[in-house]
């Protein structure tokens, strides 16, 4: 069962996506922000992130910067109400773009074909 680390600062989306992929059978942990993300990272490194950009105090993309140091290992899916920032150069070392929806079927797919090893890159879905 793969473990997903779902980072997003809007308590109704970390409760709906946790939910999801739950459901998926995937083991979800949350956290509100990068901030937050960092202990529970290494504390229980997980197989995929899945991340907000825009959110109070670190930001997604300066998140992932840290992240791709620390653990390169970890494919980070962003997931973003805003598909402006697939234009972004610093977005393009996640391995997927993904743009908020209400039908979370397009996230769990480019989800499960990153953890298959198959990255689908900076599509907008």
């Amino acid at each position: 069962m793969a473990r997903v680390l779902i980072i997003d600062d809007e308590y109704n989306i970390r409760l709906l996506y946790k939910e999801e992929f739950q459901d998926e059978g995937y083991d979800v942990a949350v956290a509100e922000s990068a901030d937050q993300a960092i202990p529970e990272i290494r504390k229980n490194k997980p197989d995929i992130v899945i991340l907000d950009i825009n959110m109070p105090g670190t930001d997604g993309i300066e998140f992932m910067r840290w992240l791709k140091e620390e653990k390169s290992d970890i494919p980070v899916v962003i997931c973003s109400a805003f598909g402006s920032y697939k234009r972004d150069f610093r977005i393009w070392v996640s391995d997927a773009y993904v743009v908020k929806s209400a039908d979370l079927s397009e996230l769990k797919n480019v989800t499960q074909n990153v953890l298959a090893g198959k990255s689908p890159g900076l599509v907008a879905v």
